[in-house]
Order: C-alpha cells, then sequence, then structure tokens
C-alpha cells in the first residue's frame, strides 16, 4: 500500500501564515491546504509575496497540496454567478502560481430532475471550470457531501469535453445520510484529494455530527483499500470547518498521526 500523504487545513489555526506552516512542520505532515477567500487572497500575493510564500514552503520542507475557495452561495443559484465564477477561476489561477493541483469547493445542492434549470446551470458551469482547468494548469474539484457520490458522478460525468475531479469528503457524506463506500465506487479516479473529515449520525439529536478523526462511523483503513483500487496518490487534508479554538491544534495533530499510522 502507498504512503498516505497527509497535508493540514492551515485555515484551521488561526494563526499568521508562518507561524502556522511551522505547526504543521511540527506536527509531521508535509503538505497544506491554502484558503483563498479568508486566508491567503489572489488579489494580494504580489511576485514578492509569491517568493516569499515559496521561501517560507521550502525551509520547512512543505508543498501546498490544495487550495480550498469556499464561496457563499453554490453554482446552482443564478445570483452573482458570473462574478463567482470569475473568482474561482482566480483562484485556479493562484493554485497554479503556488503549485497546487486542485481547487476545492462545494458545488451547490444538485437537482433530481436534469431538466431543471439549476440543473443545467451546474452542468454548465462544471463543464466551463472543468475546460478552464485544463488550460491553466489546476483542476477544479468538487467536494462531496450534499449529495450522494452517485448524484455527483452523473453530473460530473455528463461531459465529455472538459474535466471536474473530487474532493472526497466522507464526514460529510455520513452526516447527511450517503455511503462514503458508494461514493468512492461512483467517483473512482475522479477523486483527486480526501477532506479527511469523520462524522456520526446522531439518533438523539436527530442530525449528523462533524467529528474529530477516528471517532465517528468513517471506516478510514477500508476506504483508503478502496481509493487504492483507483490508484489514489492524492493528499488526504486534516482539519474541518467545526473545531474549537481550544483544541484545534490538539486535533489536528492527533489527525496527522491517526493517517500516518495507517
Amino acid at each position: 500500500m502507498a504512503e498516505v500523504k497527509v497535508a493540514v487545513r492551515i485555515d484551521n489555526l488561526r494563526a499568521p501564515l508562518r507561524k502556522s506552516l511551522q505547526l504543521v512542520s511540527a506536527m509531521g505532515a508535509r503538505a497544506v491546504e491554502i484558503d483563498a477567500r479568508n486566508g491567503i487572497r489572489p488579489s494580494e500575493l504580489s511576485d514578492t509575496g509569491l517568493r516569499q510564500l515559496r521561501k517560507m514552503l521550502d525551509d520547512l520542507d512543505l508543498r501546498v497540496a490544495s487550495v480550498r475557495f469556499p464561496t457563499r452561495r453554490g453554482y446552482d443559484t443564478p445570483q452573482d454567478l458570473d462574478r463567482r465564477i470569475e473568482a474561482t477561476k482566480a483562484a485556479m489561477q493562484f493554485a497554479y502560481r503556488v503549485g497546487a493541483p486542485v481547487v476545492v469547493n462545494q458545488i451547490g445542492m444538485i437537482p433530481e430532475e436534469k431538466d431543471d434549470p439549476r440543473y443545467i446551470t451546474l452542468q454548465s458551469v462544471m463543464e466551463d471550470l472543468g475546460s478552464y482547468g485544463t488550460r491553466i494548469g489546476a483542476m477544479f474539484a468538487a467536494e462531496t457531501g450534499t449529495e450522494s457520490g452517485e448524484t455527483m458522478a452523473e453530473l460530473l460525468n455528463a461531459s465529455e469535453d472538459s474535466y471536474v475531479a473530487a474532493a472526497f469528503n466522507p464526514g460529510q457524506l455520513i452526516i447527511n445520510r450517503h455511503s462514503p463506500r458508494d461514493a468512492i465506487k461512483a467517483l473512482g479516479n475522479r477523486i483527486q484529494l480526501v477532506c479527511a473529515v469523520d462524522g456520526v449520525i446522531d439518533l438523539a439529536a436527530g442530525r449528523g455530527l462533524s467529528v474529530p478523526l477516528g471517532q465517528g462511523t468513517a471506516d478510514f483503513p477500508e476506504l483508503l483499500g478502496m481509493l487504492e483500487d483507483f490508484q489514489f496518490r492524492g493528499p488526504f487534508v486534516v482539519g474541518r470547518r467545526e473545531m474549537a479554538a481550544e483544541t484545534v491544534l490538539e486535533e489536528l495533530t492527533q489527525g496527522v498521526a491517526y493517517l500516518r499510522n495507517l
């Protein structure tokens, strides 16, 4: 089995960039995920800033595994859609500049009916971002979770002329009562990155919850084996939205250790 490549979401650390990179290096991870919306903004990274970032990474033997670009709305929502697409493309250009192969974002709700205007819009946007990724040299990766892997695969497979990758998030799938195993089977080698998030269904509360790695129902050893069947060689990115500030460093460190021991 290939070595698990571990990266860390540095936006979770809520610390200055240099300090965040030092913390990640001390955890034993060899890569980071940068937030291009709430962290380093593409429009603010000058050539000098890019050289400084590269030097900080090189000094700590780190690389940028992925760029996260969370938009306020999905690509199924017409309001300000053109501006959202252009901002996503700017994030893809930024990813290429920092050496990251993918930009990760949730795409929005996928309607059940293919003749739904929102479905047609989503399909068009995915084709556009897929084609742009081929030209720029950094792919767009749709993050799983809201819908089943089968539903997402059907949308992404609709275009033969462009390529959109998948960012596999087992925790979000569990939270929304979808099967991570079925998602891997459906998305296959489209999966270029794993959002290493765990989840459980809280029967008492009647909802799903995101939890630290190893404390949920995601069977990461099994999922890793399934990904191996598709020759997956991408990163496992540790970090989740719902992290308490007082325990974030401990949780990230334990998450890195958990994955390195698989």
